[in-house]
């Protein structure tokens, strides 16, 4: 499977914040920021805000006279049998927290195997999760996330996947030509969110934005009932902002 070439702003957020978590575990007794510009290599701007975001993901602490350790959350992370077990509590903290922010349910799902696959979620009563009426697997060409997932590959692994799952008329608003669908993903900014108006599921809206790292083709997305669509947007904005804590959780 070939992945275009171009890499995502979340993609690069965590790269610089792994860059810092490597530069403060290196310091035991606790480091200053300054210091930590010096050998992470980032601006002071730069470094303020990655520290402001790990710090609330509880991956570093700031200590009374300033310098800078490992937070609780890493040192939870660390080697040991519950570390699967602590990876995915912290993943749900993130979702949940997200989904409590934008007002929606959120997904994360992957590209596996040739396949569009689910693997962690948060809703709640305000935010009820997609129904799956039609298998995700299988509409990748009309939902959110499949648009998105699709968007990152290059056209023949599109084409073949399309092969296996054609593109089914599932409400008035599904693309099913496959030149104006491939038109539309070649033509996505990648730092902008995909919408689904109504594409999957009639009374439904979603937008997803990628969150890709390495070879590992990836997306973070969100739904909401139409009568929320006037929220979709700014919801949508969130979720591009909130995307690097995800992904870290994903990549730590």
């Amino acid at each position: 499977m070939a992945l275009k070439p171009e890499p995502t702003a979340p993609f690069h957020s965590v790269q610089y914040a792994l860059r810092v978590l490597e530069t403060i575990s290196r310091h035991t007794g606790g480091v200053t920021d300054v210091q930590i510009a010096r050998e992470s290599g980032m601006s002071p701007g730069q470094l303020a805000h990655m520290l402001s975001m790990l710090r609330h993901e509880g991956y570093v602490d700031q200590l009374s006279d300033g310098a800078y350790v490992v937070g609780a959350s890493l040192l939870l992370l660390g080697s040991g049998s519950d570390r699967d077990q602590a990876l995915h509590d912290k993943l749900q903290l993130t979702l949940d927290q997200l989904r409590d922010s934008v007002g929606a349910a959120v997904y994360i799902s992957r590209y596996i195997d040739g396949e569009v696959k689910i693997l962690h979620y948060a809703d709640g009563p305000t935010a009820p999760k997609v129904n799956e009426w039609a298998e995700f697997r299988r509409t990748a060409h009309a939902s959110a996330v499949g648009k998105c997932l699709l968007a990152q590959l290059d056209h023949d692994d599109r084409r073949e996947h399309l092969s296996r799952h054609k593109t089914a008329r599932l409400t008035s608003r599904t693309i099913t030509n496959e030149k104006i669908l491939f038109h539309k993903l070649d033509s996505q900014p990648p730092t902008v969110p995909v919408l689904d108006l109504q594409e999957y599921a009639v009374g439904t809206v979603c937008a997803a934005v990628p969150i890709t790292a390495g070879a590992t083709v990836g997306c973070l997305a969100l739904s909401m009932p139409l009568e929320n669509a006037h929220r979709l947007r700014q919801a949508a904005d969130t979720l591009n902002r909130r995307a690097a804590p995800v992904l870290l959780s994903l990549a730590i």
